[in-house]
């Protein structure tokens, strides 16, 4: 129950952000062109010129979490010593993994591999390598684990971690301000503070998720289309946004406790039967084989590629998948952070970065080596040519042509496609609550947010993703959502400073400014602090 009073709508975050992206949709409709170029622009500035400092937040937010898991301060129990979990293991792991990979490690675990291998847009130039070769498989798999493993879910799982920390330990608001109070102080409880950074989260989620739910829809009629002839146009698109509005908005209402644990238990469950699957039909010996020398090459390369700005990967690489994706993660750390900790109370801090950070960096390795080793294999040795299929379809088709070569395609594609929208519904569920939580006043982290809110920016979200797949000019993850998505990280880059910045204060010099009216020594035995 929240301390603070009667939850009402807080206008001064509200109707800011909801001004914002209203104004951006208006413009894509009026003059794509427009809102693309502006996006393009900042695209460039920020992953180019800020590349360095990406990449420095990513190995530190991965250096905090490291510390904390094998420390003393790993010991502290969100909500106290005698604070129970609400979830068990198992529910709270598969809304933390379905929550936070929405449909990317679906995309990505065959095509990206894919494309490093071929060299299709450049991103092995610099390497000594040649394209479609052993080495060039090796590599692929590497620098995909590299993508999709521990960093970025350290991104997402030191926000998290502060949140809870700072309100269940802390005694503060659940709000994304009070993550950076060991940094500014008081000053974070000024309104105009607190409405400034809420309203900075909101714009990053809105911007993250509409690019991401656009090039899902563009993604799963392109897979309708390879596999029952439906053409992708502006129908199907409209379709599948209220097939998938509708799947979100409902579990959204339904509340946390059967909403979301629902939908993410059928996808994690869709997850490991994926998994089974390609382990029974694919080339076993090849994958392990190709997954342990992959890892040793990864972990060789390691702090070159944590480290690299382009200056050794070329832009292709660095820029347009790495830079890329970090943008992405911060982007959405925001909210998975506020997510994470709504479903982590009770936790000690080992078990919630066990949860969110390990668990979910072990599964993306072993899924990248089971579907990028196969596709690879089947590339290799000439029983596919999905190299080509990219080339000439877009950089996320490789999907639709790989398992339309595995045994009982016609049951595993739909079952595929079922899984893209279960996947964007559980993530939109969890974003359009949490969403309308920042825009809450009073609001405590066990309550739900107010309806009304949940189907207001559930419908925004919708109606964003729609004008950007239908407005965007293409079906394949047009380059418009791209600029859009990496404009919603930069958005929230500077803030993602100071969460690090407050974590390595709480944490490793516990120098927090005094902050918190309850010292972590009162309720952890031996505590953290000196």
């Amino acid at each position: 129950m929240s301390v603070n009073g009667k939850k009402s709508l807080n206008v001064g975050v509200f109707v800011p952000a909801f001004a914002i992206v209203l104004f951006a949709v208006t413009v894509g409709l009026i003059n794509n062109e427009l809102l693309v170029k502006v996006a393009k622009d900042i695209f460039y500035f920020s992953l180019s010129d800020f590349a360095w400092l990406y990449q420095l937040l990513a190995v530190s937010a991965l250096a905090v979490v490291g510390y904390i898991f094998f420390s003393k301060a790993g010991d502290i129990r969100l909500g106290g010593e005698n604070a129970k979990p609400k979830f068990s293991m198992a529910s709270n792991f598969a809304m933390a993994l379905t929550g936070g990979i929405a449909t990317g490690v679906v995309t990505y675990s065959v095509n990206e591999p894919i494309i490093y291998m071929g060299n299709i847009y450049g991103e092995i130039g610099n390497q000594s390598f040649s394209p479609n070769s052993a080495e060039a498989a090796i590599f692929a798999i590497a620098r995909s684990f590299h993508n999709w493993s521990f960093i970025p879910y350290a991104i997402y799982s030191i926000v998290g971690l502060m949140i809870g920390y700072m309100h269940y330990n802390r005694k503060q608001a659940f709000s994304i301000a009070s993550t950076i109070s060991p940094v500014i102080g008081s000053k974070n409880r000024k309104p105009v503070v607190r409405s400034l950074i809420d309203i900075i989260s909101v714009l990053a989620i809105a911007l993250g998720l509409a690019s991401s739910l656009g090039a899902g829809l563009a993604l799963i009629s392109s897979g309708i289309e390879a596999e029952y002839g439906i053409a992708s146009s502006p129908v199907t698109w409209l379709v599948l946004t209220l097939v998938i509005a509708a799947i979100f908005i409902t579990s959204a209402l339904s509340g946390l406790k059967r909403g979301i644990k629902f939908l993410s238990s059928i996808n994690a469950y869709i997850f490991y039967a994926f998994v089974i699957i390609l382990l029974l039909v694919g080339p076993v010996s090849y994958i392990f084989s190709l997954s342990v020398t992959s890892l040793g090459y990864w972990l060789d390369n390691f702090f070159l590629w944590a480290f690299d700005t382009k200056e050794s990967g070329g832009e292709a690489l660095v820029t347009w998948w790495t830079m890329y994706d970090w943008s992405i993660w911060i982007a959405y750390a925001p909210l998975m952070g506020l997510f994470l900790a709504r479903i982590s109370y009770g936790r000690t801090l080992r078990e919630f970065l066990l949860i969110n950070w390990i668990l979910p960096s072990v599964f993306g390795l072993i899924w990248f080596a089971i579907w990028g080793g196969s596709a690879l294999k089947w590339q290799l040795d000439g029983t596919l040519d999905l190299i080509s299929v990219v080339s000439e379809n877009g950089a996320v088709s490789g999907l639709w042509g790989f398992l339309q070569h595995l045994p009982f395609s016609v049951v595993l594609v739909p079952l595929a496609i079922f899984t893209l929208i279960i996947s964007f519904a559980t993530a939109a569920d969890s974003m359009s609550s949490t969403i309308a939580t920042i825009c809450t006043k009073n609001i405590d982290a066990d309550e739900e947010s107010p309806r009304a809110q949940k189907v207001i920016w559930g419908l925004s979200i919708s109606v964003i993703a729609y004008i950007m797949v239908a407005f965007g000019g293409g079906a394949q993850g047009v380059d418009g959502i791209k600029y859009l998505a990496a404009a919603g990280g930069f958005t929230v880059l500077f803030l993602f400073v100071l969460i690090v910045v407050s974590s390595i204060r709480v944490f490793i010099t516990k120098k927090d400014n005094g902050l918190g009216e309850q010292q972590e020594a009162e309720l952890l035995p031996g505590g953290l602090h000196e």
